[in-house]
């Protein structure tokens, strides 16, 4: 029945992947069938993926071939993307392909496409798209990826921890780099901007504040230590801030922790205040049309992450 299925649909799997209708069909078919003929399906798609990429119902079928289908099955899928990935990084249905390429292919096979990335970072983080792009790099990438990330964002933490996008990206670097990276993050968060200490033009930002956060999260031993002596030094101006009480309450259920294990507590890691998700996204802000619990979305009908997609694909990053 499936090869039949497969035979049925020779000659028209384009045609069939841009309709609304015919493109679950493809779906199920790249899904169940395995071997030559899938690859035999996909080949009809070579020519025509930056169409299908940019097509409403058409990206989910090349979703669904880059998570289905083997790696050397879907290099030519890999390779239209090459000179293409910025552009195709901020729009709203590229931005899903990549981020599927980047979950399931091997470093070696998505390496040029991640230097495309890597390079454009600055541009990157401030879309609403883009950002989320650079999230994953972050997270599915190696180490020289997010040094690569840092290197292009350093001295900038600061403000674009206060920016609606970019913030993603730097609670996503706080998360996933190595102490090393940590430590140099912690350096601009604890040190003076336009003759300012960082940590109150962060913490009384509607961003930055959940930046803090997550550094208080993430970070272990010394390093949590000195982000919380930094605040405690500015206690009294925290405590008029609007976002200070979170801040705040963070300490508190952190240093409660601590007692509470009987120990330092230096590897403890306790929630952050309600509704704040552990993940790289807060459903209390209005961060980018992708994020929970974000009125962009739901402003626009569009589902949040991880909920299912008008052709019942789950095509939202994790991100969260």
């Amino acid at each position: 029945q499936r090869a039949a299925l497969a035979t049925s649909m020779r000659g028209r799997v384009f045609a069939l992947s841009l309709d609304m209708y015919g493109c679950r069909v493809v779906q199920k078919a790249i899904e169940v069938i395995e071997g030559e003929l899938q690859a035999s399906l996909l080949q009809e798609l070579e020519g025509h993926v930056m169409k299908c990429v940019r097509d409403q119902n058409g990206n989910h079928v090349i979703q669904k071939c880059i998570e289905k289908a083997p790696g050397p099955t879907i290099q030519f899928i890999v390779d239209d993307f090459l000179g293409h990935v910025v552009p195709l990084a901020t729009h709203p249905y590229g931005c899903r392909v990549i981020q599927r390429i980047l979950e399931n292919c091997k470093h070696s096979q998505v390496n040029m496409m991640l230097n495309e990335i890597v390079e454009s970072t600055k541009d990157l983080v401030h879309d609403q798209y883009g950002n989320y792009v650079v999230q994953h790099v972050l997270e599915h990438g190696q180490p020289k990826d997010r040094s690569g990330v840092l290197e292009r964002l350093r001295w900038q933490l600061v403000a674009l921890s206060q920016h609606k996008f970019a913030s993603n990206v730097v609670e996503k670097l706080l998360q996933f780099s190595a102490h090393h990276t940590r430590q140099v993050m912690l350096e601009e968060f604890t040190g003076e901007i336009n003759g300012q200490a960082a940590i109150l033009v962060m913490m009384r930002d509607a961003y930055g504040n959940y930046v803090i956060q997550k550094a208080l999260d993430v970070c272990q031993g010394a390093d949590r230590e000195r982000l919380i002596s930094c605040i405690k030094e500015h206690m009294v101006a925290v405590r008029r801030f609007v976002y200070g009480k979170h801040i705040i309450a963070h300490i508190e259920k952190l240093e409660s922790g601590y007692k509470a294990d009987g120990r330092e507590g230096r590897n403890c890691r306790m929630p952050g205040p309600p509704g704040r998700d552990r993940g790289g996204f807060s459903p209390h802000r209005d961060r980018g049309m992708y994020n929970q619990g974000d009125r962009g979305r739901r402003d626009m009908g569009m589902p949040p992450p991880g909920m299912q997609g008008m052709h019942g694909q789950f095509f939202s990053p994790h991100v969260q």
